[in-house]
């Protein structure tokens, strides 16, 4: 598939103002600007995040009305449930809540929940706070959901149980009647960064319960590698207090790990360092993987247990749901891709819409994600739940999924989620009503350029420019994510060097020459495009920079994200 291919601008008087402060690359400068900063202070918090930088809780809504709660639970020994979302975010919130009040309260008094994605479905539950109090808790402490829960909270303080809420998703348009709500994205709060995971506002909240209880900070941080896990797998901004945090939680990962997270390193082959990437792929499936296939409270488990051999065995359960999560992704892909190509290719439809009552319901998300790599369309990946049907929906950048789908709620017996992705269910009569009326909503907003996947590129380079320094300072932009992506280059007018191959049928082997400088390289998938190489004329390349470990000897090497020929040599 073709893609645009955009190369972001930079002004020049910016670029020489952080080079006269910095005195580094120029095109580390460009970057530099395009990413907000504009003096040596700014690159100076950039690259040296600091803990101390991190803002006062009690700037946020509602912390005093929590912490001053939670205080009269300890104090009149109530119970309190600390309760979760079934993902990574809500997990490691989850686990971080209750780890911390572990060590300020009796065990004895404390538990903690989560619902069951099938049973009970995402966000607050009846069947939660009827656990609650059935079992005399008087205080539950949600994490990374609550804020639409307007009735159910509601329910609960009918029955006598209050609630704290700890979120970071959009509020409706009615905030639930909470005792406390801490949620930096409503109206009325003036905390300063509004970006944080659900797991980061828990951290907000244990941070102003330590200081309240005049505790050593310490104490805290010993959850950053849990903070750390929820902002890669939530793909929040990594800019501001989320920098900070994932940049010290990477660390500990990497030094100190609690015995769960070390575990599904062992199993996940880690070998070197760990990055955000690495948790994005190595960590956030298997412990997403446990609420997919089966129940997410083993996650839990997993991140609190301090036992090294009872923490693998945990892990080791996480891993097994992972493998049947990948086995099922694969299969379920292969014939969706098969649907779509049938039904949305052959009629050059603007959507992929694509059903089957046999599909496991924990993987539709995913799928939904895959059918997008090969087709850059709006997607929804449906399956039947019990009378209904039920599935996953999935954007393509810079297009509104939330809105086009409510555009279509007449058909939906319920819907949710936000620009990028949602959640449907429908009934089975309406499934080719829906199906046809969601085409025609798409087909008449969206934007035809969005159909074709775009390559955002941060600057232009020559060979000469790729050396070690260079890479190093690139790889002191960790930790990458949203708003601050790994750097992706384009050289122009490269020439094959004569020893370019396809390597295992599919991927290309790079060896490539611009004027004196002579770089190796890999794509993947991209064998289709090797006679590009063959005809000995120039090509444009972008790609981002890896380093290849081959016997003990390190080199920089081109990680290929597209080429074409060039329009134009200047040789």
């Amino acid at each position: 598939m073709e893609k645009r291919w955009n190369i972001l601008p930079f002004k020049n008087e910016e670029v020489n103002t952080i080079f006269d402060d910095l005195k580094v690359s120029k095109t580390v400068c460009k970057i530099l600007t395009q990413r907000g900063l504009k003096n040596y202070h700014d690159a100076k918090e950039f690259f040296l995040p600091n803990l101390n930088h991190l803002y006062d809780p009690f700037l946020m809504k509602d912390m005093l009305k929590a912490v001053e709660r939670i205080e009269i639970a300890i104090k009149q020994n109530q119970k309190i449930l600390v309760f979760g979302d079934y993902d990574v975010d809500g997990t490691a919130s989850v686990a971080t809540m209750f780890g911390f009040l572990s060590e300020v309260y009796q065990a004895e008094n404390l538990d903690f929940y989560i619902p069951h994605r099938y049973r009970e479905g995402y966000g607050i539950s009846k069947d939660g706070i009827d656990f609650a109090a059935a079992n005399s808790f008087s205080l539950i402490v949600c994490l990374d959901c609550g804020i639409k829960s307007v009735e159910l909270i509601d329910y609960a303080n009918i029955i006598g149980i209050d609630f704290i809420i700890c979120d970071h998703h959009l509020p409706g348009n009615e905030i639930p009647k909470a005792l406390a709500v801490l949620n930096p994205k409503q109206l009325d709060c003036n905390y300063p960064y509004k970006d944080l995971c659900g797991c980061g506002v828990g951290f907000k909240l244990i941070t102003a319960l330590t200081i309240h209880f005049n505790l050593q900070k310490e104490i805290v941080y010993k959850y950053l590698d849990l903070v750390a896990t929820a902002i890669a797998a939530d793909i929040v901004p990594m800019t501001g207090e989320n920098r900070i945090l994932a940049y010290h939680g990477l660390q500990k990962i990497n030094t100190n790990p609690r015995p769960g997270i070390k575990a599904l390193m062992e199993l996940g082959g880690v070998q070197k360092t760990m990055t955000i990437t690495n948790v994005v792929f190595i960590i956030a499936p298997r412990v997403n993987a446990a609420g997919r296939m089966d129940d997410a409270k083993k996650a839990v488990q997993l991140f609190i247990e301090q036992d090294v051999e009872k923490a693998k065995g945990f892990a080791e359960m996480l891993h097994t749901d992972n493998k049947e999560r990948k086995e099922a992704d694969s299969s379920i892909t292969e014939e969706a891709l098969q649907l779509v190509h049938e039904s949305v290719v052959l009629q050059n439809k603007k959507t992929c819409v694509v059903y089957s009552e046999h599909w496991h319901k924990g993987v539709v998300g995913i799928v939904a994600s895959r059918l997008i790599e090969h087709y850059h369309k709006p997607t929804i990946v449906l399956t039947k739940s019990g009378d209904f049907i039920a599935g996953s929906a999935r954007s393509v950048p810079g297009f509104n999924l939330y809105e086009a789908i409510y555009r279509c709620k007449d058909l939906l017996t319920a819907y949710g989620g936000h620009f990028a992705a949602a959640g449907l269910t429908l009934k089975p009569e309406n499934l080719i009503a829906f199906t046809n009326k969601f085409e025609e909503v798409v087909d008449a907003s969206i934007d035809p350029k969005l159909l074709i996947p775009e390559i955002v590129i941060d600057a232009e380079i020559n060979f000469a420019e790729i050396t070690e320094n260079f890479y190093s300072m690139i790889c002191r932009m960790e930790p990458f994510g949203p708003e601050n992506m790994r750097p992706v280059f384009i050289a122009k007018n490269c020439c094959d060097f004569g020893y370019s191959k396809i390597v295992k049928e599919a991927h290309i082997k790079f060896v490539l020459r611009y004027k004196e400088t002579i770089l190796n390289g890999i794509g993947f998938n991209m064998a289709d495009k090797f006679s590009l190489l063959q005809n000995q004329k120039p090509v444009d390349i972008v790609f981002t920079l890896d380093e290849n470990e081959w016997q003990g000897n390190k080199t920089i090497q081109l990680k290929v994200v597209d080429f074409r020929a060039s329009e134009k040599s200047d040789s």
